[in-house]
């Protein structure tokens, strides 16, 4: 994998009169996932217990997602100078607890273990694919911009990973749809929500629906069709469809439709 770091960003670049409140209430939370990486690299360590060549790529993985976390957590500091990101991360490592040390996957096997992480890239490159696009502050931008491709990479790795388990496994079409679906649909789950409150609602008790309300308003409004359509494909390939023609163009469409549906509902909601 090739690697940047952080004396590679252009920190004295910094324009706080381009930094836009909504983009960094959303990058507050992003830094504590993001850093939280190595807690999943291990998981996966644990998983794949006899597989040290993919262990070696996991632990490299999750030292990259923890140099992500750094990055906008150090953006974050410098755009907003109250923000402290150490006592965030504490307070969202005690509100949010998953059992990493678990030796078997959720999904219930290895192959549903990589399709599940071939999603969070996916939504992961597109994510920052759209704070890069929406940000104007160039600093913050070229991070986003970085991490973006980081993330692309990442879905390859897990990708590859996830045909060699398949030879192994062999999980059937509808098995991964369903891996793949419910993966998707975590996407509003606590972590998020929880993240996005650590980081920004420290002042009030924790609301779950009011917390991921308020993240995935900011980021839907921001997100546009060609990020949708860019993400459908890597969703396709990894349920073993073809990626591209009309069952994507079809996908992409359907897809966009359904957010613009979420975005219009949450900002009616937020209003």
């Amino acid at each position: 994998m090739n690697r940047w770091t952080l004396d590679e960003i252009p920190w004295d670049h910094l324009d706080h009169s381009k930094i836009d409140p909504e983009i960094l209430s959303l990058v507050k939370a992003a830094s504590l996932v993001e850093y939280n990486g190595g807690a999943y690299a291990h998981h996966l360590c644990r998983i794949f217990d006899d597989d040290p060549e993919f262990q070696q790529s996991a632990r490299r993985w999750g030292e990259e997602e923890v140099q992500h976390g750094k990055a906008l957590a150090h953006w974050a500091e410098l755009a907003d100078g109250e923000f402290d990101f150490d006592a965030a991360f504490r307070r969202f490592l005690a509100g949010y607890r998953v059992d990493f040390d678990c030796e078997l996957s959720r999904r219930g096997s290895r192959s549903g273990e990589m399709i599940a992480r071939c999603m969070v890239e996916v939504g992961t490159t597109s994510y920052y694919s759209v704070l890069r696009d929406a940000a104007q502050e160039p600093v913050l931008k070229e991070i986003c911009r970085r991490i973006a491709a980081d993330e692309i990479r990442h879905y390859k790795l897990f990708y590859k990973n996830l045909t060699r388990c398949l030879e192994r496994e062999r999980i059937g079409f509808w098995r991964r749809l369903r891996v793949a679906a419910g993966r998707i649909i975590e996407s509003e789950d606590d972590e998020l929500a929880y993240a996005y409150y650590a980081a920004n609602e420290i002042s009030e008790p924790y609301d779950r629906d009011r917390a991921r309300r308020a993240y995935a308003r900011r980021t839907y409004a921001l997100c546009r069709e060609h990020h949708v359509a860019h993400g459908v494909p890597l969703i396709l390939r990894t349920i073993g469809l073809r990626p591209y023609g009309r069952l994507a163009r079809l996908g992409s469409r359907l897809a966009w439709n359904l957010m613009q549906y979420r975005a219009s509902q949450l900002a009616k909601a937020g209003a």
